[in-house]
């Protein structure tokens, strides 16, 4: 019988030009720390060929027990309770940080410093001055950097950049952001890392408004000036821990901001956790001269365009686009046309992208967002609080 008839095992017929691998070191087992490996496990089949293979080696948490418990889970060669340690570890290419955001800075720079590329939720940082601190020193080491700001990589947000910058809508006049969540709404919810400044750096703000404000960057350009409005609805919490004591709340619930974009464009932005009804409601309107287009994440395979000099002017008005055609950005690698994709698979896109920038020697940024990024969008943050607190205007100045 010929050699190539009836069972082929391919784990021999590795060919030349195979991708290479790199070995993920992933912090956190969470929320992020589940979403980020879900992508690994998804790109190489779907973003195909793979530019590399993430190969699962270590994930990092302080329970032990819930760490093992996650590295079986999600499919980790191994697991460490300490950071330190995961990042000896030669198998290790890229050092992931999925943890909270007072555990971004130290774990980041040294992994950097250890020769690791480096993949940061966001925010970047707490403070502009911890971001700028985490930029300089991870920009010595010569890796690779980005920030998780996974929506610059939805099809239906690329599709729109494109749009923008092809110069069809013309001058763009305004950008108009919501974010809004219901989560923490019940004065009974208790006190939790993301309502503490100390590890959270901000409320709302930090958690959802840097996502809209990177969509501002990533979609407008750079604001100019910015004024803000933060407002804490509930100021204590209960502790969580049994003793009926109660624990002081000191971010934000809740903040409005007015931008002034250098290109002349007015923007409004605001995110609050108090929206009741609300559960993941992102959503953004841009008018330019000639059009405008509107998108909202729960509906995340829509684009919404309208022409202001179509014909015939009797049908004028916005258009449902379906973001699911071979030929709309990424769609061609997952299903046929109507059969939408979800959250998830942003993630699939973002790492896609930074394994290519780690392998071709590509820049992550425009259409990614670096260390840069992060920097920047932490100084608009602080400018938005110092607006609030000073009740003034705030050039914005990197």
């Amino acid at each position: 019988m010929a050699d190539d008839v009836g069972f082929v095992n391919m784990a021999s017929k590795a060919a030349a030009g195979d991708a290479p691998t790199l070995g993920i070191g992933m912090l956190g087992y969470a929320f992020m720390g589940k979403a980020h490996t879900n992508a690994f496990k998804k790109l190489p089949y779907m973003m195909y060929p793979p530019v590399a293979i993430p190969k699962l080696v270590a994930i990092c948490g302080r329970n032990a027990e819930a760490t093992a418990a996650a590295a079986q889970r999600y499919g980790y060669e191994g697991y460490y309770t300490d950071w330190r340690e995961m990042i000896k570890n030669p198998a290790i290419q890229i050092f992931d940080n999925g943890g909270p955001n007072d555990a971004h800075a130290e774990p980041t720079i040294a992994a950097a410093q250890a020769g690791k590329h480096v993949f940061c939720e966001k925010p970047l940082a707490r403070t502009a001055e911890e971001a700028k601190h985490m930029l300089d020193e991870v920009e010595k080491t010569g890796v690779k950097h980005m920030v998780a700001f996974n929506y610059r990589f939805v099809p239906a947000i690329v599709q729109a950049k494109k749009l923008i910058e092809s110069g069809a809508l013309g001058r763009i006049f305004h950008f108009r952001a919501v974010y809004l969540q219901e989560w923490i709404i019940d004065p009974k919810f208790p006190m939790i890392w993301r309502l503490d400044k100390k590890q959270a750096g901000s409320g709302a703000l930090g958690d959802l408004g840097a996502h809209i404000i990177d969509l501002a960057r990533f979609l407008i350009g750079e604001p100019k000036s910015v004024m803000g409005m933060t407002r804490t609805f509930i100021e204590e919490r209960p502790l969580g821990d049994g003793s009926g004591k109660m624990g002081k709340v000191d971010v934000d619930d809740a903040f409005v901001s007015l931008f002034e974009f250098e290109n002349g464009a007015l923007g409004t932005l605001e995110a609050s956790r108090f929206a009741q009804g609300r559960k993941n409601f992102n959503s953004l309107e841009i008018n330019g001269e000639n059009g405008s287009i509107t998108f909202n994440l729960e509906r995340m395979n829509e684009l919404n365009v309208y022409w202001a000099n179509e014909e015939p002017k009797e049908t004028r008005g916005f258009h449902n686009i379906n973001i699911t055609e071979s030929y709309h950005p990424y769609m061609e690698n997952w299903w046929p046309q109507g059969h939408i994709i979800g959250w998830e698979h942003s993630f699939v896109h973002e790492f896609s992208h930074f394994f290519d920038a780690i392998v071709n020697n590509k820049p992550v940024a425009p259409w990614g967002a670096d260390f840069n990024d992060g920097y920047r969008n932490a100084v608009i943050c602080d400018a938005i609080v110092n607006s609030s607190q000073g009740k003034k205007q705030i050039d914005i100045k990197y």
